[in-house]
This record gives C-alpha cells, sequence and structure tokens, in this order.
C-alpha cells in the first residue's frame, strides 16, 4: 500500500502581496494530516490563468489529491472557476440546487437584494461534482482526472471549513486506503535549539529511518516532535511512544509539556488542578501576558485580571509603588517589579501573580538598561522570585518571548513551591 499525497493551492493576488494571511492550507493541512494524508506541497498563485493552470499540472504530477482555495466568487477578478471549466474541458451550466441556495442566502440570511451578478455563482462547470455550501454561495466542485481527484473551495475561511468537515474529509476516508500519521510532540523551555541539539544527539542518530525528529523555536521554547506514519496503528503507536519516553528522560531539566501544548495551556491545567488563581501586572508587555492566560478557554476559573501600568503613576497610583524607587532604581528594575508585585496581590488577592518591567524598543534603551532589558517577578503573599532577561529581538517579538518566558518563570514558581 501506498502513501497519498496531497497538494494544496491558494489563489489570490492579495495573498502574493501580504496583504492577507494565507491561514487556510495551515488548517487544510492539519486536517489532512489527522486523517493519514501527506501533504507535499503548499502553492499561492496569483490571480492569473497562466499561473493557475501551471500550479494544476504541477501538483497533478506530485499528488494524488489537489485542493485548491480561493478565486470563486461574483467579481470580475475571481476566475478560478471559469478556468477549472476550460482545464477540464467542461462549459457552464446553471445548477438548480446552487441556485436555490443562492436565492436562499440573499432573501432569507442576507436580506438583501439579489444581482445578476450574484446568480452567475449558480453556473458551475458540467464536468464536476457540485458540493453545496451552506455558509456561502459558491459552491465547492470536485473533478476527476486520471486517479488524481480535484478538489475546489472557497477561499473565505468559514465556508472552506464547513466543506472540508462536512464533504471533503468524508469524501476522502471513503475513496483512499489512508495509513495513519502520529506525533508525539513536547515543550521545551530554557534552552536553545542547536543546545537542545546537543544534548539529543546520539538519540536523533539512533533514530529509525521511519521516524523523524523536527526542532520547532517558538517564543523562547522549542517543541521537539517525533513523527511517524505506518498502515499498522497499534504497532507504529507503540513504536514512536517507546522513543518519546527515551526522549523524555534525556530531555527532563527542561520539560514544561509531554503534549503538543503551549505554556498558557499548561500554566492553565497547574492552576486548576491546585484549585488556585493567577493575576498580572504588566507594563512593557501592555497586557500580551493576559491576552495568553485568557486565550483558553475555561480561564475564568482561575484568572482575576490585570492591571496594565504602562505609566508611572498608575504604577504608584494602583499598584503602589514607591516613588522613591521610581526615581532612584527607575522603572525598570528589580525593586519595581516587587513592588508591582505585592500591590498587584494585595489589590487583586489572587493566589500568584506575575509582574512585568522592561524596554521593547526600538527607542529607550540606555548603555545601563538597553533594549531588551526586562525585569519580572512572580511569585504569593509569602514568597517571590525575581529575573532579569535581555532580548534582542524587534519590539513584537520581544513582548511574545517576555511573556512566554514569564508564564514559564511563574509554572515553575508553582511547582517549587
Amino acid at each position: 500500500m501506498k502513501n497519498i499525497n496531497a497538494s494544496i493551492i491558494t489563489i489570490g493576488d492579495e495573498l502574493l502581496i501580504g496583504q492577507v494571511i494565507d491561514t487556510n492550507s495551515a488548517w487544510m493541512a492539519q486536517q489532512l494530516n489527522a486523517i493519514g494524508v501527506s501533504v507535499k506541497r503548499r502553492v499561492a498563485v496569483g490571480d492569473s490563468k497562466d499561473e493557475i493552470i501551471n500550479a494544476i499540472d504541477e501538483e497533478g504530477n506530485l499528488s494524488d489529491i489537489i485542493l485548491i482555495t480561493g478565486g470563486l466568487g461574483p467579481t470580475s477578478d475571481d476566475i478560478t472557476k471559469q478556468v477549472l471549466c476550460d482545464y477540464f474541458k467542461g462549459k457552464l451550466v446553471m445548477n438548480e440546487e446552487v441556485l436555490n441556495n443562492v436565492k436562499y442566502l440573499f432573501e432569507k440570511v442576507f436580506k438583501k437584494p439579489l444581482s445578476d451578478v450574484n446568480l452567475q455563482q449558480a453556473n458551475v462547470p458540467d464536468v464536476c461534482e457540485v458540493i453545496q455550501n451552506k455558509r456561502g454561495s459558491a459552491p465547492g466542485m470536485i473533478f476527476y482526472k486520471a486517479d488524481i481527484i480535484y478538489i475546489s473551495m472557497p477561499g473565505v475561511p468559514y465556508e472552506m471549513k464547513g466543506i472540508m468537515e462536512k464533504n471533503v474529509i468524508p469524501l476522502l476516508k471513503e475513496k483512499f486506503k489512508l495509513p495513519v500519521i502520529i506525533h508525539r510532540t513536547m515543550l521545551t523551555a530554557g534552552i536553545g535549539e542547536s543546545a537542545l541539539a546537543e544534548v539529543i544527539s546520539d538519540f536523533e542518530n539512533e533514530l529509525p529511518k521511519e521516524i523523524k525528529l523536527a526542532y520547532l523555536p517558538t517564543h523562547g521554547m522549542v517543541r521537539l516532535r517525533l513523527s511517524t506514519i505506518d498502515f499498522d496503528k497499534k504497532q507504529t503507536k507503540k513504536n514512536i511512544d517507546s522513543y518519546f519516553n527515551k526522549l523524555k528522560i534525556l530531555t527532563k531539566n527542561y520539560l514544561v509539556a509531554d503534549a503538543d501544548e503551549t505554556i498558557e495551556t499548561v500554566i492553565g491545567k497547574l492552576l486548576k488542578e491546585k484549585n488556585k488563581t493567577v493575576s498580572t501586572a504588566e507594563s512593557c508587555t501592555g497586557g500580551y501576558i493576559a491576552h495568553l492566560i485568557t486565550s483558553v478557554a475555561g480561564s475564568s476559573q482561575y484568572y482575576k485580571g490585570s492591571i496594565i501600568s504602562y505609566a508611572n503613576e498608575i504604577k504608584t497610583q494602583l499598584l503602589g509603588v514607591h516613588e522613591n524607587t521610581l526615581s532612584v532604581h527607575g522603572a525598570v528594575s528589580e525593586e519595581t517589579v516587587i513592588e508591582m508585585l505585592n500591590g498587584l496581590l494585595n489589590k487583586l488577592n489572587t493566589d500568584y501573580g506575575i509582574a512585568v518591567s522592561g524596554i521593547m524598543g526600538p527607542d529607550g534603551g540606555t548603555p545601563e538598561k538597553p533594549v531588551g532589558t526586562v525585569w519580572m517577578a512572580v511569585g504569593n503573599k509569602k514568597n517571590n522570585l525575581t529575573q532579569k532577561i535581555n532580548l534582542r529581538f524587534e519590539r513584537e517579538r520581544n513582548i511574545e518571548v517576555a511573556a512566554s518566558m514569564a508564564l514559564n518563570f511563574l509554572r515553575k514558581f508553582i511547582i517549587d513551591n
């Protein structure tokens, strides 16, 4: 039995100029991977007939499945449907089911007049199988050529996801004998990618060829992922679990989670297990730590709130930082974040707290405190720990890395206390 490969083609000039970020292909790749389809390539092309045809030809030489999104709207720059019609040597015909769906959407849902342009959405190639789009007016289309299946879907993520989940994934499961693809992922912190590679170099060299190791650095942390693919699910899982357990032992000093989880998810689980609460006092991160914590569903069980004390007067008025502390030591200092933390815990009455203050850039640094200098404090009403970090990135990444490191600092404090 052979592995089934797929290519994803996303269409639109807006993707190529960076006006719109392509989230479709990433999400589609995740769904395909989950059912055992290997994604060979992800390709973005503009609204050009020649570019679309070239991409279809090239990917047809590589893959068994070609998924296409974009260019199915009613305006003049949406040319995908006509290009596919010509490519598969068909002609456009009115589809009654699509027409009824378009009429329903405009009359009952959008409550807008139906124009001739909108009615053209019901014209589909007579050589395709139509997929009804219950979330929009542009239908999906399925084409067959030799042993290859081509599926065209709208570029609107909400609409594409509806068609993928309800129609495409079940179709692929039915049509192909699919292997199982298994990933085991862990999250590490406190060690860089290259240093981590040295720690596990012998392990990596001893891996069998059917198991692949990937390093995925992000925001001051590194995820390690083991991947394998086979048709024997039970044996495949047993095999990869054995190597994953060995990897956990080698990385135990840096291990944050033995699953594909973010640091904010790990913190949430830890707080719920202990039935404890947390709050944040943020200066340089401007609420980003609060954003990470509250991005996890159910965070209201353990997160009370944040005081974003960007200005010094807010540090003094709301957190009780002494003006003398600010004048002598400055806003970016160990003394200031300790007072920010104590004021936070008293004000919001939580079990744990995080306080951060720093210089994110691109301006504001001094020889003594250059851009990227961050002080953070974590603790409870009995004890606290402080840490100074020096970041070297641009402003946005400095904020992201500082927030992740502050959360991991809290994680270690909770475990040790």
